[in-house]
């Protein structure tokens, strides 16, 4: 039997990454202290590794395929091949974003008043190439952590860390000044994995149905009965992915209609249906919409 070597993040992303595979129809199992989770399919061993090293160890082909950062692939400058843009995290459903922050009562307001200055980051390469295409000439340092407090201490004039509120970064009497890049979690292959069809394949049907349970978060189902004589009404005002499921009722003058809607937009939605005659109105979630 063939198996797939596929990379699962460790730290941040990993509770959400083990969810979403969960709603796509895999049940990973981790142990304590062991970096090979268990999970319920045959054709997939799973490895936990940092996101940030993900991508070499795809591109040697000491695993198959893995999910990680865009902002990691491109620091490590890695060849492998990008198969799905995965957009989500514990915090929000909006990419992440790489910004260069300086102290609060700092008068920088722009990057180029940096030039000469000591930057502090863990996205060393891509921050090199940034300042370097703007012709600002910087000493960035690695950061292997606590990269705003550098800043707070007179350690960096300035850091380049990751956000997605910016919530630490004000917590820490620091202020954006500018945007360098955005990023998300991508599920990424290798090329030599990829030349192989049963595992092209593989990769493939996990892209799919990743990206199908992405799509079905924050949306549900509604199913409801509806009277001949309103059925023309109703459908006017059911949004729908195609057009709304519509069935007869057994030896009734009532229909049954069914439709997936933006979970938002069924505070509005419901009571419309409801004085225009819908009845026995149900609201269900959903795992995937492929």
């Amino acid at each position: 039997m063939q198996v797939l070597k596929l990379g699962i993040p460790k730290g941040s992303l990993e509770e959400a990454t083990i969810e979403l595979f969960r709603k796509s129809g895999w049940r990973i199992k981790l142990a304590s202290r062991n970096y090979f989770p268990e999970v319920d399919d045959p054709e997939l061993a799973c490895f936990i590794c940092r996101p940030q090293e993900m991508s070499r160890y795809v591109e040697s082909g000491m695993l198959d395929a893995g999910i990680t950062g865009k902002d990691w692939t491109l620091e490590n400058e890695s060849d492998v091949e990008v198969i799905a843009d995965l957009v989500y995290s514990k915090v929000s459903k909006a990419p992440t974003r790489w910004v260069v922050a300086v102290p609060g009562d700092s008068g920088i307001t722009a990057v180029e008043q940096l030039d000469g200055k000591r930057i502090a980051t863990e996205l060393v390469n891509v921050s090199r190439k940034f300042f370097e295409g703007r012709g600002i000439k910087v000493d960035i340092s690695f950061s292997w952590g606590a990269t705003e407090a550098k800043a707070v201490s007179g350690l960096a004039d300035a850091i380049v860390e990751v956000t997605e509120t910016e919530s630490t970064i004000r917590a820490h009497g620091l202020k954006v000044i500018h945007e360098l890049m955005q990023s998300n979690v991508q599920l990424i292959a290798g090329r030599q994995a990829m030349a192989d069809s049963w595992k092209a394949d593989k990769v493939g049907n996990i892209a799919m149905l990743l990206q199908g349970a992405l799509r079905a978060d924050r949306i549900v189902g509604l199913k409801m009965n509806v009277p001949t004589p309103k059925l023309d009404e109703i459908i006017s005002i059911l949004p729908s992915v195609t057009a709304p499921t519509v069935a007869q009722l057994y030896k009734q003058e009532w229909f049954s209609v069914e439709t997936v809607v933006s979970e938002h937009q069924v505070r509005d939605l419901v009571p419309r249906l409801k004085k225009c005659g819908a009845e026995g109105i149900i609201e269900y979630s959903l795992n995937k919409v492929v």
